[in-house]
């Protein structure tokens, strides 16, 4: 049967989201359809709205989410209606030489580099006002049900709360795992994160967690350093009160720069701040921020030259079928606490007022019921 339900539509760039009713086509063969109970509002979907990645328009937003499986379509097996389950915007679909891979986790299935914003099969199952509407990174979850691929979607434990384990589908995996799993920080080291939203945290949490002795803090808004020292910062930077450039700073407090630096932005020149910072023979620097598209990087290749191990991360470098269950049952053993992360709750329909929030800096992570 087809739903019809309310969802946030992007029509087109720099506008506000439209909340309208949407039609959801059942599941085909391998899909599932999802009831979303909360979701995220994440700096990637804003740089949709903004331009800055590019994706088809019109089209349903959100990638961070949690729900109840509704209805599932022929052949699926990892998951029955009634389920709860996070869905994933980094599939793994276990078969291709990404999955069968140990060293990453990019599914060749995703729809990242590529931007279709439709289903495996080359179609929609969004419907509004008798047009077709894009799919969002697999997942588009600005909406009250959605339909994913059997590859993007892990079933997590019944008793996890839902408005909190939805962080899980993106911005506290990306930064915690950006730490553990991509940079593999070390007991004892010192590390730098750059940008402090609800990624940026995360990676201070994920290096904590690591055992790094020093976690230096760096934003132009002093305002999150508090929060920062909550979870586990040891220092706190704001390149707004120095004349020299931050990287030299970092590496004045540190002696030789730190081993771990962390860009969880999406700003080129923080890219190469990040990367000028680390230790000039063995440091890693990680890009967690998506890059704004178009833009180039232009950096002194010496910066390299000299050992130094400049990396990428999407979703903290987790296998995302197999970890996600394994970070709800850690979260469910309070290995670590997402409340922090969470500033505001707002319903599904104050959509806008979640992302007004976001730009002016005033919210790390924003879940809504729908």
């Amino acid at each position: 049967q087809v739903i019809k339900c309310k969802a946030a539509v992007m029509w087109e760039a720099n506008k506000p989201f439209s909340i309208e009713e949407v039609e959801v086509a059942p599941p085909k063969a391998h899909e599932v359809r999802i009831k979303i109970i909360a979701t995220g509002i994440c700096r990637s979907d804003d740089h949709v709205v903004t331009g800055g990645l590019v994706m088809p328009f019109p089209i349903i937003l959100g990638h961070e989410a949690a729900g109840v499986v509704e209805s599932v379509g022929q052949g699926v097996t990892s998951v029955k209606p009634g389920d709860k389950v996070i869905p994933l915007f980094a599939p793994q679909c276990g078969e291709c030489n990404n999955c069968l891979s140990t060293k990453g986790n990019l599914c060749s299935k995703n729809d990242i580099g590529s931007a279709v914003g439709l289903m495996p099969d080359g179609t929609s199952r969004f419907t509004c006002k008798g047009k077709a509407i894009h799919h969002f990174l697999g997942t588009s979850t600005f909406t009250e049900y959605t339909v994913v691929d059997e590859f993007s979607v892990a079933k997590i434990d019944s008793a996890a709360p839902l408005e909190k384990v939805c962080l899980i589908g993106c911005g506290f995996s990306t930064g915690y795992g950006a730490a553990l799993q991509t940079a593999k920080v070390e007991p004892g080291s010192t590390c730098a994160v750059f940008g402090l939203g609800g990624v940026g945290l995360s990676v201070v949490m994920g290096c904590k967690a690591a055992g790094a002795s020093r976690i230096i803090a760096v934003d132009i808004n002093s305002d999150k350093f508090a929060k920062a020292k909550e979870l586990g910062a040891t220092d706190c930077v704001n390149p707004k009160d120095f004349k020299k450039p931050v990287h030299e700073v970092l590496i004045e407090m540190t002696g030789q720069g730190v081993d771990y630096s962390f860009e969880a932005i999406g700003r080129t020149e923080t890219m190469v701040s990040a990367l000028a910072c680390c230790q000039y023979n063995y440091g890693v620097s990680v890009i967690v921020g998506v890059p704004p598209a178009a833009q180039k990087i232009t950096f002194d290749p010496m910066l390299l030259f000299t050992g130094r191990n400049w990396k990428g991360s999407v979703f903290g470098g987790w296998k995302s079928k197999d970890s996600v269950p394994k970070l709800v049952a850690d979260y469910m053993k309070k290995k670590f606490d997402l409340d922090p992360l969470i500033t505001h709750t707002l319903p599904f329909t104050k959509i806008n007022e979640g992302f007004d929030l976001l730009r002016t800096g005033k919210r790390l992570v924003n879940c809504k019921g729908s």
